[in-house]
């Protein structure tokens, strides 16, 4: 060592204090400083982490918000249908009961106006039959006995003659119903003369209805499904006129 010019004694000690000062190093400086850069490194890793993490639950927050709204959307949209639907049923149901009760209203006006009408009516045919009878007599020359008379104005405005009702007489007819037409409303006796024989004529239980048209003038017209008997006082008129022309 001397011959290197090495001083053994104080290489040792120069040793020594390069172990001590290393020692130190490391303790002091070398392991912190590689504890903190492991530390940041691990702070770093974990931030990423946690930057990943945070991002998919934005992600999945994202689509889940979107599914409830659209969600909500759908389910808004099925009430605002449903609510439209109940509004419009109400409302046809509104009108539907208006509409009932407008025909309700009208068909007992008609009803009520028809009574009055055949009210009317039945109050004048004793004045018109009484004016026609004071006229026949006048022709005639002849005094008119009640039950002659009576018979006339049966006869004339409901077609019975003798107690019977004779418009059907020698006619081909059938039918589940008829309708009777007559000038003047037909009394109660009458009605069931004309009942009587026009079921014995169609045979069955036919259906009879009676109607008031004072545009006939007298006598009665019967419809039997598709076939028509005219024997009014405006049929026979018109079939005149038309042997006239």
């Amino acid at each position: 060592m001397d011959a290197l010019g090495i001083n053994l004694g104080f290489f040792v000690v120069q040793l020594f204090n390069f172990v001590i000062v290393m020692i130190v190093l490391t303790a002091w400086a070398y392991t912190p400083i590689v504890n903190l850069l492991e530390q940041r490194k691990q702070r770093i890793a974990q931030g990423l982490e946690d930057a990943r993490i945070a991002s998919e639950a934005r992600a999945n927050a994202e689509k889940e918000a979107q599914k409830i709204i659209a969600a909500a959307q759908a389910d808004a949209n099925k009430r605002v249908a449903e609510a439209t639907e109940r509004a419009e049923k109400a409302a046809a149901d509104v009108r539907s009961a208006t509409d009932a009760e407008r025909a309700r209203l009208l068909k007992t006006a008609q009803e009520e106006a028809a009574l009055e009408r055949n009210r009317i009516l039945a109050d004048l045919r004793g004045q018109v039959a009484a004016l026609a009878l004071a006229a026949a007599q006048k022709v005639i020359g002849a005094e008119l006995d009640e039950k002659r008379q009576h018979g006339l104005i049966q006869e004339f405005f409901s077609g019975i003659q003798g107690g019977r009702f004779t418009v059907l007489e020698g006619e081909q007819a059938g039918g589940a119903a008829a309708e009777v037409t007559s000038a003047l409303p037909l009394t109660d006796a009458e009605q069931d003369i004309v009942r009587r024989d026009v079921v014995a004529k169609l045979g069955g239980s036919p259906a009879v209805v009676f109607r008031v048209d004072p545009a006939i003038l007298g006598g009665v017209v019967i419809r039997l499904g598709d076939k028509v008997v005219d024997a009014s006082v405006s049929g026979r008129l018109e079939g005149l006129r038309a042997n006239l022309r």
